[in-house]
Parts: C-alpha cells; structure tokens; sequence
C-alpha cells in the first residue's frame, strides 16, 4: 500500500490568498477585473480567474489603458505605476503584500534622505522579478540589484552600503551576503542591512526539508516562474535527491511511482491546494 501525503504547510501565503480574494470579490460583482501581470506564478490559478473573467495586462497595455478597474498582486509596484494610473483615471484595486508594502517605504525613507547620494542601496533579489522591480522605482532606479553571490564585486566598497532583500529570498544566502559585505567594507565607508525576507516564507523551509526527508519520492508543486517555489524545491532535492518540480499532474512521471511506498506532495506560496490535490487524485490513478 502506497502512501501519499499532502503537506500541510504549503500552500498561498497570506498576501496571495488576499489578493486573490480580491480579485474573486471584484468579478462576483463586475465579473471583469484586469490585473498587472499574473496575479499569481502558477498558470493554472491563473487560468482558474481568467474563467471567472480576470484578464491578465503587461505594462504597456496598462500604459494605454483608461477609466478601468485594475489589480495590482501581492508583489508591489513602482511609483510610477500609480502616476499612470491617475493619468488615465484608472482605479487601482491594491493588493500589494504589507510585507512588501513596508520593504518600499523602508527603501523609499532610505533614497530621501539627504545623504543619500552618497550611499549605495543595494537590493538582494531576482533581477527583473516583480517585487524588485517594484522596489528598485523607489530609488527612481538607481538602486544596484545582486542576484547572485559573484555579482557581489560589482559593489564599491569604499562607499556607504545600505542592504535590503527582495522578501522571498533564501535566508541563508542573504546572511552569507551580509557575511562577504561585512568583511569588505572600507574602513572609511559604512555599512547596515535590513533582513527584510518574510518569515512566512523563510519558516517554511525547515518544515519543508522535514517533509521532503520523510518520503521516498517528492512532488514539489509549483509554476516554473516561481522564485519561491525555485527555492523550497531546491530544499527538497537537498535532503531528498528524488524529489521533482512539475506544474501540472500531466507531467507526473509514472515509472517513479513503481518502487517508491511514501509519496509527498507540496508546494510553493503561489501554489493552491486544490492543485495539490488534484496532483494526489492523479497519482492514485496510477498505483
């Protein structure tokens, strides 16, 4: 007898079940809403609201739009997304995270002060990922973005350093960059850091190398553009080399179910648990 199990921990993080809570109250009433950029990183959630009438808009199709209702998602936005929104008498329906929401305040105070030419605001993050993207306009873009470990020499170190995390980021790694800045930073320069990674997401990784380690094949479910989901799948595979990231239960393997006799299924803080389940209805139709 196989056993399958579904995570308890996984599952959407407070700010998507708002903002998706949002966009479900706003279409039950006007039954079409668009919101900028997908609302979540899981194709499948988002094909769900797209049914319910929820169309997905880039920024420039948001820059030619007037006198409509737009959702902005968890991951936040620039200023200048609001300017364009009074422009073109858009009304915004605001879903970015608190969490995020106080990162950008905390980083805008920082580019406002009166020295502030005369430091470095450097935010670790996923170049081009929608939260930093967000956080970046907050310095009207000259914020530096590291991504990588490497990209850490690009810093000038005789010159004041002033470190944030986009929130979703491995809490590890942001100490092991706090680590290398701490070590070179000039004598004559400073340097403070700001651990702004949300512990909803950071405290899942603990539980999820447990959950990993109790199986003997792993399911990790989440949307391939899923920074989270990058992160506690690469957790997974860390303490359990058989664990696999699939989206959808189409691309369910069935030869790895044959000698495996506890299965996991879990997920990212984008992944939804009916699509958890349905990946656990589809393996017992294998076995």
């Amino acid at each position: 007898m196989k056993e399958i199990e579904i995570d308890e921990q996984s599952g959407f993080c407070f700010g998507v079940v708002t903002a998706i809570k949002k966009a479900e109250e706003e279409l039950s009433k006007s039954g079409t809403l668009y919101c900028l950029g997908d609302i979540v990183h899981n194709n499948r959630e988002v094909e769900r609201l797209r049914s319910m009438g929820l169309i997905t808009i880039n920024h420039e199709e948001f820059a030619r739009l007037h006198d409509a209702k737009v959702l902005l998602r968890a991951h936040g936005e620039p200023p200048e997304t609001y300017d364009i929104a009074r422009r073109n008498n858009i009304e915004i329906i605001d879903a970015t995270c608190p969490v995020v929401l106080r990162l950008q305040k905390k980083i805008k105070q920082e580019y406002t002060q009166p020295d502030a030419a005369e430091k470095q605001i450097v935010i670790y993050g996923k170049s081009g990922h929608a939260e930093v993207n967000g956080l970046v306009g907050q310095t009207e873009g000259n914020a530096l973005v590291v991504e990588k470990f490497d990209e850490l020499q690009k810093l000038d170190y005789n010159k004041d350093i002033r470190l944030y995390s986009q929130t979703t980021m491995s809490l590890d790694e942001f100490q092991q960059v706090v680590h290398h800045i701490a070590n070179h930073i000039g004598a004559d320069a400073g340097f403070e850091y700001h651990d702004t990674i949300c512990r909803q997401v950071a405290n899942r990784i603990p539980g999820i190398r447990q959950f990993a380690a109790s199986h003997d094949l792993i399911f990790l479910v989440s949307g391939k553009k899923s920074s989270n989901g990058k992160i506690l799948f690469n957790e997974c595979r860390e303490v359990n080399p058989n664990s696999h990231l699939i989206e959808s239960a189409r691309e369910i393997n069935p030869e790895l179910l044959k000698n495996a006799t506890s299965i996991g299924i879990c997920g990212a803080t984008s992944t939804p648990t009916w699509l958890m389940e349905e990946i656990s209805e589809a393996i017992k139709s294998y076995i």
